[in-house]
């Protein structure tokens, strides 16, 4: 069987420290899969490995069958990955529309064409305005600067950002970062909607969300993997109400 995703005995050492140690994972196609753990356990980390923004010490990463370990970024992108940040990537200045488009034209590998404004050009702003509908933003969001938008509207257009393209995976590091209750709902909402459609990793702080959307989770500690289970499986673990749930959990 070929994973969407499999990661096989990967570490990472800084100097002494060893950050990542013997990670190795399996997500299937359509897979909901959380990375939990205290802080300082190496989630972050890990996912900057799979997404090639850190080389490993030693392990593999494969992405639907094929060997990603030593690529770069734009390679894995291309073939087929995202991901989205703690604090959000986006260009605040300019307005919900040209982030999505520029996005668009990014993956395309044609973001060099500025000679061609972009506001006028239909099939791209058509594509845009599918992209946003996407997160339940109307074409009447694209003029709207990014700025003067809410941190939970900015959260799920980095997300329509992340997803332009239709990726088969995409790694999540806190989507509900910074979000209120409401907030935290409509993303927990909207990630639900990938379930069985898109290859997600997400690495989260919300037990809440954690435990309503994960299929599987994987419990880090000090950069190793502790407990890998349904989350009925992980709520029972011993290890992990002492190591990060409490032991009320």
């Amino acid at each position: 069987m070929t994973h969407a995703l499999e990661v096989r005995d990967l570490n990472k050492y800084f100097g002494g420290l060893h950050a990542t140690r013997n990670v190795s994972m399996a997500l299937p196609r359509g897979e909901m899969h959380a990375v939990i753990g205290p802080n300082g356990a190496g989630k972050t980390t890990l996912i900057a490995q799979l997404f090639g923004e850190v080389s490993p010490t030693s392990g593999t990463v494969l992405v639907n069958g094929r060997d990603v370990t030593h690529r770069p970024v734009h390679e894995r992108a291309g073939l087929g990955m995202a991901r989205s940040f703690q604090i959000t990537t986006l260009v605040r200045d300019v307005t919900v529309g040209e982030n999505v488009c520029l996005a668009l034209l990014a993956r395309r590998e044609r973001a060099f064409r500025f000679w061609r404004r972009i506001d006028r050009n239909a099939d791209l702003q058509d594509e845009a305005a599918r992209a946003l509908a996407r997160i339940g933003m109307g074409r009447e969001h694209m003029p709207r600067r990014v700025a003067d938008m809410s941190h939970g509207e900015q959260r799920l257009l980095e997300l329509a950002v992340a997803l332009v393209g239709d990726p088969t995976l995409i790694l999540l590091d806190e989507p509900m970062a910074g979000l209120g209750s409401e907030e935290s709902r409509a993303m927990t909402r909207f990630l639900s909607q990938l379930k069985g459609r898109t290859t997600v990793l997400l690495v989260e702080h919300d037990m809440e969300a954690v435990f309503e959307l994960a299929d599987r989770l994987t419990v880090l500690v000090r950069g190793e993997v502790v407990a890998v289970g349904t989350p009925a499986e992980i709520r029972a673990d011993g290890r992990v109400r002492e190591a990060y749930l409490g032991e009320d959990a």
